[in-house]
């Protein structure tokens, strides 16, 4: 067989890497949060998948007399972060298990050297705690991300109507996508920027406390009762306990021959069964 575009991403083997990776993604994402102009969703303290890890994309510099702007990249294959502005410079550093306190300070230091000026709360990064990542480890994940990554743009340009970005969340460091039915739910404000949108959101996690393993799943809002009735290809089930929705494990991919058809196979069969109930 030839080697699978989803390596082994067992929790335990990787865990103290993808703890220290989500608060440096988490660093990154406030700072989005804090230049980038409001999205619905709240879209725009996201990140973005690349073939090297990830990026904030492009951020506006406040107050910049050129309308220039900066990037910010967790390179997964070299274990450094970076910055680039649109002017030519240039700043990076190695991610070698910096506390929290430590990589946001360098982070920060790093831009205002580079006269970007930008408020967050420290507070959310005041701990001084080693932390630690395997580069092999890191490299791992990247690879499992990137292909992730690519499926979940294949299953978005299926699909009707109004999608989000393929992004990933640094607050529960999952990558995903959502659907929206274009209709509003009954009952609720329709200025409520989170509960307003009939929606499905279809994602990727590395594992929690309540599955602690990677696993895909496939949700509903409003959730109807009736969805557990459909069929689901084989290896994936229904999920109706801590949370409700489609559940494929991550490792059934690892040693099938076409990994990427059996994720598009799940995530199809969920968003048809929950687009047909959801009217």
């Amino acid at each position: 067989m030839a080697q699978s575009n989803f390596p082994a991403l067992t929790l335990a083997d990787w865990q103290p890497t993808r703890d220290t990776l989500q608060t440096y993604s988490k660093v990154l994402g406030k700072i989005r949060r804090a230049l980038t102009p409001p999205q619905k969703h709240w879209w725009h303290i996201s990140l973005r998948v690349l073939p090297a890890g990830l990026t904030t994309t492009a951020i506006p510099i406040s107050d910049a007399d050129d309308d220039a702007t900066f990037e910010m990249v967790l390179d997964l294959q070299q274990a450094q972060a970076l910055i680039t502005t649109s002017r030519g410079e240039s700043w990076q550093t190695a991610l070698n298990g910096q506390s929290a306190q430590e990589f946001c300070d360098t982070i920060l230091a790093a831009l205002a050297k580079l006269g970007i000026a930008v408020e967050i709360d420290r507070s959310l990064f005041a701990d001084e705690t080693p932390l630690s990542l395997d580069p092999a480890a890191a490299k791992n994940y990247c690879q499992a991300l990137v292909a992730v990554d690519r499926v979940l743009k294949q299953f978005k340009a299926e699909l009707p109507g109004e999608t989000s970005p393929v992004q990933l969340w640094p607050h529960h460091f999952d990558l995903a996508v959502v659907w929206l039915s274009g209709r509003k739910v009954p009952g609720v404000d329709p200025a409520d920027e989170e509960w307003a949108d009939e929606q499905m959101n279809f994602g990727f996690s590395t594992g929690d406390e309540g599955m602690p393993n990677p696993y895909f799943y496939a949700t509903a809002y409003p959730w109807p009762a009736d969805i557990i009735a459909a069929a689901l290809p084989a290896g994936a089930t229904w999920h109706t306990q801590s949370w409700k929705g489609g559940l494929l494990m991550y490792e059934s991919l690892v040693e099938v021959e076409e990994p990427e058809r059996k994720l598009l196979a799940f995530l199809r069969a969920v968003q048809q069964a929950g687009s047909a109930l959801m009217k």
